[in-house]
């Protein structure tokens, strides 16, 4: 797996680094095709985004040079940027001199099972709830505890994905996606300013929806709004759009508008 710390190649970090000690840091994952890193402007974006909440003067430029230029080395697969503080001594206080450090990894294309795609996925209920927390709600920030317990509840391979709720029971997403419900033609997904990953394959589909005249709402979602949805679909910038199908033994079919963006996102990542 090639992997560069702060633009040269490299196999480990200081026990002191931040990110290892209290995820004191953000991460992005992109899809290279053909040496190029898919959807690179969307995930610069919500990189300089946590970039100023948390205060972590990162060089965007710079990590814009070396993306691309990891990208074309990779060629195929996947480019995981991890962003730390950087180096500090014990404490949670972030040190005032600490340089951020940037980790390149790379890793092949996933390989889901087509279909996910074409037939759709069953979600697993999941126990753990997603906390509110408003300054890191949306960020792809270095502490995933709650998704790696969501994760943990199932081992079967009859669930693609898991789906996760916050404390009040609210829909949010799965645990390594966004998810969007379509009722009596209006696309809906969840408000993401208490909790929950605001991804960018999320972004790039309620553009997409601008784009073509499909109406959209962005709000909290109730359990039973799900099960009540004409159409359900999961996304995230690996894999696009799977469809859902079931989910506590309730079935949905794949219906026209979640076929009608999966065609063109799938246009958006094979261009």
């Amino acid at each position: 797996m090639p992997c560069w710390i702060d633009g040269q190649p490299g196999e480990s970090l200081p026990l002191v680094d931040r990110g290892l000690a209290y995820g004191d840091g953000l991460f992005e994952t992109l899809a290279v095709r053909r040496g190029r890193p898919l959807l690179l402007e969307r995930h610069l974006a919500r990189l300089a985004e946590g970039c100023a909440r948390l205060a972590i003067p990162g060089d965007l430029a710079l990590i814009r040079t070396e993306l691309l230029a990891f990208s074309a080395a990779l060629g195929e697969g996947v480019a995981k940027l991890l962003l730390t503080r950087g180096d500090g001594l014990r404490g949670y206080a972030p040190p005032p001199s600490a340089q951020p450090r940037r980790i390149l990894l790379g890793s092949p294309p996933p390989a889901y099972p087509p279909a996910n795609a074409e037939q759709g996925v069953q979600l697993f209920p999941c126990r753990t709830r997603l906390a509110e927390q408003p300054r890191l709600a949306g960020l792809k920030h270095l502490n995933r505890l709650e998704q790696v317990l969501a994760r943990a509840e199932w081992q079967d391979a009859e669930h693609a994905e898991g789906l996760m709720r916050d404390l009040a029971g609210r829909v949010i997403e799965g645990v390594f996606s966004n998810l969007f419900l379509v009722k009596d033609g209006l696309l809906l997904t969840t408000d993401l300013r208490r909790c929950g990953v605001a991804g960018v394959m999320r972004a790039e589909i309620l553009a997409l929806a601008k784009r073509t005249g499909i109406s959209v709402q962005v709000r909290d979602i109730a359990h039973a709004e799900l099960l009540a949805a004409d159409e359900v679909f999961l996304c995230n910038s690996l894999y696009g759009i799977w469809p859902v199908r079931r989910f506590e033994g309730h079935d949905w079919p794949v219906g026209t508008l979640t076929r009608k963006l999966q065609a063109l996102v799938r246009k958006l990542l094979d261009a």
